[in-house]
């Protein structure tokens, strides 16, 4: 019982370091999400990564607050799977959803993520 408390009580670091080393993904904590169980991490991130690819859509076509709801959508899930440079990149679009730059960004982290995630794939 003590276990559980102590890992329900321990600080969020979600503005700490992040253990993902320079990778699109944070396998450490996708592996908390998913408990460790590697086939629902796969599953995960393949879903994830149609869901990226569909929210790419929707931002291209989209401008304004239909925008930047889109990439706040697609920064939550980013943070749900770890893909950290998607969430920064999707908050940045949705602090400023005409920034071209903004957009720019998000696509190269999206593509990065989608590489990555077919690698682990394989």
């Amino acid at each position: 019982m003590a276990a559980l408390n102590i890992a329900f009580e321990a600080p969020d670091n979600a503005g700490g370091a992040c253990p993902a080393k320079g990778r699109p993904i944070d396998l450490v904590h996708l592996a908390r999400q998913t408990m460790g169980d590697k086939a629902l991490e796969l599953e995960v991130l393949q879903m994830f990564a149609r869901h990226a690819r569909e929210s790419m859509k929707e931002l291209a076509a989209t401008e304004g607050e239909a925008r930047a709801a889109a990439a706040h959508r697609l920064k939550g899930s980013a943070q749900s799977v770890g893909a950290v440079a998607i969430s920064k990149a999707a908050g940045a679009l949705e602090d400023d959803p005409a920034d071209a730059a903004a957009l720019a960004g998000v696509t190269a982290a999206v593509v990065d993520a989608e590489n990555f995630i077919l690698k682990l794939c394989r």
